[in-house]
């Protein structure tokens, strides 16, 4: 017997990865000489009990956070080349007509060309959103999409690791608990929250 079931293999074309990184290398090259705005894109779940990766308890006592079940919030955010987010929690889930409703209000706030990096999730590419895409693209939004298997191209990625693990602490909240911190924080990204790359 193994100790751990086998895990399927994720291809990765090293090549298209490569690439992608020459990509966003120059992207952000424009995004810092003021050509375009840079958009991460990315939609990440926060549930009212938190996710306890590891945590140290003295000897003796038990770790325990209360489980109670709930409704998951459903955030939809852009990591901006600015260094500022722009997001939108929902207590729904993430559908393609939300997605391309987002992507239209981010460029109602942005004045110059927006280049939106994103993965290949399915909402991101639905046949349904096609007529919305084109309208945003003919007002200066262009979709920029990541090679499959490569999450660590798209920095937002890393705003929810710290989100989720460093900056919100390991405790139950009950729904308004959790969308007010959690909307706090994004607001604070830049300011009292920083990524450094």
């Amino acid at each position: 017997m193994e100790a751990h079931a086998p895990q399927p293999c994720q291809k990765r074309d090293p090549d298209a990865f490569e690439q992608g990184r020459v990509d966003l290398a120059g992207l952000r090259e424009r995004g810092a000489a003021g050509e375009i705005e840079l958009a991460y894109l990315d939609e990440a779940g926060f549930t009212q009990t938190h996710p306890n990766r590891s945590a140290w308890t003295p000897v003796g006592q038990q770790h325990r956070i209360e489980a109670h079940r709930g409704p998951r919030l459903n955030v939809l955010a852009a990591l901006l080349s600015t260094g500022h987010t722009f997001f939108v929690p929902l207590w729904e889930s993430v559908t393609a007509g939300l997605f391309a409703a987002f992507l239209a209000l981010l460029k109602r706030r942005v004045d110059k060309p927006l280049v939106v990096v994103l993965d290949n999730a399915s909402i991101h590419r639905a046949t349904a959103i096609a007529p919305h895409l084109k309208i945003l693209a003919a007002q200066g939004v262009t979709l920029h999409f990541l090679p499959t298997y490569s999450p660590e191209l798209n920095r937002i990625e890393t705003l929810w690791r710290l989100v989720k693990h460093r900056w919100m602490q390991p405790r139950h909240r009950n729904k308004a608990e959790l969308e007010a911190e959690v909307t706090l924080i994004l607001q604070e990204v830049g300011a009292r929250y920083q990524l450094a790359f």
